[in-house]
């Protein structure tokens, strides 16, 4: 055989992945302990894996370079995938969705939003949320559901900074987001077996959660609508304009607020969440915080040009998203055939990047389920592709630098003002959705410091 031959046999083979007498374990995992099965066989089969159920087949990437080819040098190879084909029926063709040229446009219309100027700006913003939210937080006497309060926040200053409204009244949106996860992943796993008109309570809160989202995302075009904002940078001017230029269906510029909605709020609300869980679990970790905004911040409120000087806060972000990245799952489905790592995979197949995985590689990582935010403080940095919190490549997640601001922001606050401790016998376990969000909720007690209860008072 000649060595073109063999090059070409290797092209063909497919990767190593569990056998098929394994297929009731996967299904287990897929249904109960996702994370389980990107992780298990991503150290079992190595960092290019092909895991069959049933009829389906994925394919599991695990490395640096090989994310880079999926997600940026071959990124016109691979649409959007598992959990995001069926988020379509609630999202619609908003960015988290859409493919082809509707996502370019649609691209183009909301990024003048997100440039860095403009965030910027959004600062003091940001800090006026936050700051009402920790004098809220002091006055509590018991728990505090800390994942409702990030969410309320995080709601707030999308409101803010990125829509110019108020979405304070609509209570709704967090819930109705949880159901529209739930309903996408559950027809994920069932590989959307079951029939939709089957009257299972998942489906039924579904459809509601789904009106409630078309109902919200109605009311502020009409508010923009009856009060149009002169010359307005704000998504809903910019759908707005774009959708009288173009002729784009009031349909579409729906489907863009829900998606901005919910990735606007999930993410940023997921990574607080994780962040304030490994506090409490590193006292140390938010002695040193406390201390930074001391110094830093003083009693004043932070501005953008805080952001440099909040280094380790900045570092603990990071650290956070490492370890528990609010977006863990990047799918895609190949369009052609393709060669990924030497390997075979042909057209049609699922293929995942999997962030909760990359993070943790061992040869990128040292002791890399330990919590330690100087990695990220340290002059060497791991590569690029072996971190990947926002994504990669033309789907770069567009929002993030907002997220990050809003994230050190409240932690700095937080650390400054207030401790946080887990309710006693509180287990926290991951839950892989569409984010990774804590299971269940994380309750806390609040304990103002007490400069903090002073100025409460």
């Amino acid at each position: 055989m000649t060595g073109s031959q063999h090059q070409a046999r290797a092209a063909r083979t497919a990767p190593p992945g569990p056998p098929r007498r394994a297929t009731l374990r996967l299904l287990k995992q897929l249904f109960t302990d996702r994370l389980a099965l990107m992780g298990d066989n991503a150290d079992t089969y190595g960092d290019v894996v092909r895991i069959a159920i049933g009829p389906k087949a994925m394919y599991l990437v695990n490395h640096p370079d090989l994310a880079k080819h999926v997600l940026a040098d071959n990124a016109a190879n691979y649409h959007k995938g598992i959990g995001l084909q069926e988020a379509r029926r609630a999202l619609g063709d908003g960015l988290l969705t859409s493919d082809g040229e509707t996502w370019r446009q649609q691209r183009r219309t909301i990024q003048p939003v997100f440039q860095p100027k403009r965030i910027s700006r959004q600062a003091a913003v940001v800090a006026s949320e936050v700051d009402a939210l920790i004098k809220r937080l002091a006055m509590h006497d018991g728990p505090v559901e800390i994942l409702h309060e990030m969410t309320g926040l995080t709601l707030g200053v999308l409101g803010k900074t990125l829509l110019d409204a108020e979405l304070g009244g609509y209570e709704t949106l967090g819930h109705s987001f949880e159901a529209v996860q739930d309903q996408a992943m559950f027809e994920a796993v069932t590989l959307s077996a079951v029939p939709q008109w089957v009257p299972l309570k998942k489906q039924r809160e579904f459809r509601t959660a789904r009106d409630d989202l078309r109902r919200i995302a109605d009311e502020l075009v009409d508010q923009r609508l009856a009060n149009p904002v002169e010359r307005g940078e704000d998504v809903l001017s910019r759908l707005i304009a774009s959708g009288s230029e173009d002729g784009a269906s009031r349909e579409r510029m729906r489907d863009e607020l829900i998606t901005l909605l919910l990735a606007g709020h999930e993410t940023t609300a997921s990574t607080l969440g994780w962040a304030f869980h490994l506090i409490d679990e590193h006292p140390e970790v938010g002695e040193r915080l406390h201390a930074e905004a001391v110094d830093v911040l003083g009693d004043r409120l932070p501005g953008h040009e805080d952001l440099r000087k909040l280094t380790f806060t900045f570092a603990v972000v990071e650290e956070v998203m490492r370890l528990y990245p609010p977006v863990w799952l990047l799918p895609r489905i190949a369009q052609a055939d393709d060669e990924i790592g030497g390997y075979h995979v042909p057209a049609g197949s699922d293929v995942v990047v999997v962030p909760y995985t990359l993070h943790r590689h061992p040869e990128f990582w040292a002791d890399p389920e330990r919590f330690d935010p100087g990695r990220f403080t340290a002059a060497e940095r791991p590569p690029r592709y072996a971190y990947l919190p926002f994504g990669a490549g033309p789907r770069f997640c567009i929002g993030n630098s907002l997220g990050v601001m809003e994230a050190v922001f409240v932690l700095a606050m937080a650390a400054r003002d207030l401790e946080l401790h887990k309710v006693p016998g509180k287990v926290v376990e991951p839950e892989a959705m569409l984010s990774l969000r804590v299971r269940g909720g994380l309750p806390m007690i609040v304990h103002p410091r007490t400069a903090a209860a002073r100025k409460a008072a």
